[in-house]
C-alpha cells in the first residue's frame, strides 16, 4: 500500500472512529492487514470507565461468534488425522442427543444447516436471558430436550449456537483434551497468538480484558452476562492476534492439509442451491470481490472479522460498546482499502427517497406467521425480523439485500407497497403483506400453555390494561412479557433480551370447534415449537 494511500485510509478510519474518541465511554479497536503487514492499528475510547483506563494496542475483548471458525478449524484438523469424518453422525460422539430419525452430521453443524434449535433461544423461551448464571450442563440438557428440528438437516440455513457448542464437545471427546487446551496447542501457541484464549466462565479474570458496556439513560452500565461459553463463542482475543490469524489464513501456515480451503468450502442445500455459510465463515461477493467474514455479538462486545483473500486485505473491528456496529464500520474500512483496485466494481448507488417511499410499516407472511418491520433510518431502509435489525442496500438489479446479515435476505417491494417478496436461504421465497395498525388481540387468549421441550409453562392473563405472559421455566420465573396483536390469530410476544428487544412470532391454534388449543411459536433461531393449552 503506497504511503499516500495509507495516509488517506488512516484519515478515513480516524473519521469513522470519531464517535468513540472520548474518555467517558467505551471504545473501538481497528486493524487493517495488507499482505504481510498490519498497516493500520487504531484504538479509541475506554477499556474501563471505573478505573479510567483507555483501550491499548494489546487490549483484549470477547470476540463471541468469531470463535466459531477456530472451533471448526480444530475439528477439521482432527478429521485430517483420520480421527473423525465430517460425514460422521453427531450421535456417534454425542449419544445423549435425541435420534431425530434423519441423518445429522458434523458437517451439518459446521454449515449451520443442522436444524438443531439454538440453545440461547431455548433458554430465553424458558425465561432465562444471557444475564442468567447457568452451566454448560444446563445448555446441553436444553438441547437434548428437543424432540424436533427447525427443518430437515441440509435443507435450510439457520444460525445455531447449539451446533458449535456440540462441535466443541465432539473435539474434546475425540481428542481427550479440553477445548481451551486443544485450541492453544493446535492454533494459538504455534502462531504466537498469546492474547487469545478460551474462557468458558465469564467470571474468570482475563489480563487486559476490556469491560463490556451497554448504553442506558444517556450513560453506561456494565453489560450483564452469565451463560458459559464454549465452541460457539468462548474466545477472547485482540486486534494483533486476529491479524496474525488473517496472515495464517493467507499463507496456509497451519494448513498443509488444506485447512483454510476446507474452512471456506461451501456446500449446497439438498435442493441444489448454494449455502453462503461455509464452516464457521460467511462467503459472499461484494462489488465483484469474494469476501470471507464473520461477526460476533455478546453482551457488551461486538466484533467483525472481514477478509478479501484475493486482494490480501483483512479488516478487524472490535468494540466494548454494545450499541456499536463494527460490521458496518469494517465494511466501510474494507471499501476504502480496496477502492480503485483492479476488478473492484464501483459502489452501488445509495437508495433514493423515491425507491424507499412508502416502505415503512409492519408486514406479515400469512403462510408462516413470520412478521417483518421496515423502517427508514438515516435515509436507509432497515428490515427487522424477530427483533434483529439489518440495514438494506440496493442490488444491481434494483432490489434490496441485507448488508451485514448472516442470513440471506433479498427484498423486492411491490409497486403499490402493499407487499414485499423476499428471497431467503436455499432460494426460499416468501411474501410479506402489509398489516393494518388497528389489530386487536384474540379475546380468548388467556390461559396456561406448556411445552415439554422448553420445560416451561406460559400463563397469559390481563395485567392492568394489557395482556402479558408470565413464564415458569426450568431455571427461573420471568415476566411479564408484552404481547402485541398483528392480524387475526397472529401475535407477537416479547421475551427478555439482553442485547436487543427480540420478539417471537406466534400463531394461535384452534380445534375444530374454534376454541384455542395452543400456540405455534417461532423465534429467530428456534422454530416449530407448540405450547399446548393446559387450562
Amino acid at each position: 500500500m503506497a504511503d499516500l494511500d495509507l495516509l488517506m485510509l488512516q484519515r478515513r478510519v480516524d473519521r469513522l472512529l470519531a464517535p468513540w474518541t472520548r474518555t467517558d465511554g467505551p471504545g473501538m479497536a481497528v486493524g487493517v492487514v495488507q499482505d504481510d503487514r498490519l498497516v493500520l492499528h487504531r484504538q479509541v475510547g475506554m477499556a474501563s470507565l471505573e478505573l479510567g483506563v483507555p483501550l491499548a494496542p494489546d487490549s483484549v475483548f470477547r470476540i463471541a461468534s468469531v470463535s466459531k471458525q477456530f472451533t471448526c478449524a480444530v475439528v477439521l484438523m482432527l478429521a485430517a488425522e483420520g480421527r473423525l469424518s465430517v460425514a460422521d453422525s453427531v450421535r456417534t460422539f454425542v449419544p445423549e442427543l435425541p435420534d431425530y430419525g434423519v441423518p445429522l452430521t458434523i458437517d451439518h453443524l459446521m454449515h449451520n444447516t443442522s436444524g438443531v434449535r439454538d440453545m440461547l433461544e431455548i433458554m430465553r423461551l424458558g425465561g432465562a436471558d444471557l444475564s442468567f448464571a447457568c452451566t454448560s450442563a444446563d445448555l446441553l440438557a436444553a438441547i437434548c430436550r428437543q424432540r424436533g428440528l427447525n427443518f430437515p438437516p441440509g435443507s435450510r440455513y439457520l444460525y445455531s449456537n447449539s451446533g458449535f457448542m456440540l462441535l466443541g464437545l465432539i473435539a474434546e471427546r475425540v481428542s481427550g483434551i479440553g477445548l481451551p487446551a486443544l485450541l492453544d496447542e493446535r492454533i494459538f501457541a504455534p502462531l504466537g497468538m498469546t492474547r487469545t484464549r478460551m474462557t468458558e466462565s465469564t467470571l474468570d479474570p482475563v489480563p487486559g480484558l476490556a469491560t463490556g458496556y451497554q448504553p442506558r439513560d444517556g450513560g453506561w452500565v456494565r453489560a450483564m452476562h452469565g451463560f458459559p461459553l464454549g465452541g460457539e463463542g468462548g474466545l477472547v482475543s485482540s486486534v494483533e492476534d486476529l491479524a496474525i490469524w488473517a496472515r495464517c489464513m493467507a499463507t496456509g501456515r497451519l494448513g498443509a492439509s488444506g485447512l483454510v480451503a476446507e474452512l471456506e468450502r461451501q456446500a449446497p442445500f439438498t435442493n441444489g442451491a448454494m449455502n453462503s455459510y461455509a464452516r464457521g465463515l460467511q462467503v459472499r461477493e461484494r462489488r465483484g470481490v469474494r469476501m470471507v467474514d464473520h461477526g460476533g455479538s455478546w453482551p457488551g462486545y461486538r466484533t467483525h472479522f472481514l477478509r478479501a483473500p484475493a486482494l490480501g486485505v483483512a479488516v478487524i473491528c472490535i468494540s466494548n460498546d454494545a450499541g456499536a456496529e463494527p460490521s458496518g464500520v469494517a465494511q466501510l474500512i474494507m471499501q476504502a482499502a480496496i477502492e480503485d483496485r483492479p476488478g473492484v466494481r464501483p459502489m452501488p448507488p445509495l437508495p433514493t427517497s423515491d425507491s424507499t417511499a412508502g416502505l415503512p410499516g409492519r408486514y406479515l407472511d400469512r403462510a408462516t406467521g413470520a412478521t417483518l418491520q421496515l423502517d427508514i433510518v438515516a435515509g436507509a431502509p432497515v428490515a427487522t425480523l424477530y427483533g434483529n435489525a439489518n440495514r438494506l442496500i440496493p442490488t444491481a438489479d434494483g432490489r434490496f439485500e441485507a448488508a451485514h446479515s448472516a442470513a440471506d435476505f433479498i427484498a423486492t417491494p411491490s409497486e403499490d407497497r402493499h407487499s414485499i417478496a423476499v428471497e431467503l436461504d436455499a432460494g426460499t421465497l416468501a411474501t410479506y403483506h402489509r398489516v393494518a395498525a388497528d389489530a386487536v388481540l384474540p379475546s380468548d387468549l388467556a390461559g396456561s400453555y406448556g411445552n415439554d421441550e422448553i420445560a416451561a409453562i406460559w400463563t397469559i392473563a390481563e395485567e392492568g390494561d394489557a395482556m402479558t405472559v408470565r413464564v415458569a421455566g426450568p431455571h427461573v420465573r420471568s415476566g411479564p412479557w408484552p404481547i402485541e396483536p398483528i392480524e387475526g390469530d397472529v401475535i407477537r410476544i416479547y421475551p427478555p433480551g439482553t442485547q436487543y428487544r427480540s420478539w417471537l412470532d406466534v400463531r394461535v391454534r384452534r380445534d375444530v370447534a374454534g376454541a384455542v388449543s395452543g400456540l405455534a411459536v417461532n423465534g429467530g433461531r428456534a422454530r416449530l415449537l407448540v405450547f399446548d393449552r393446559r387450562t
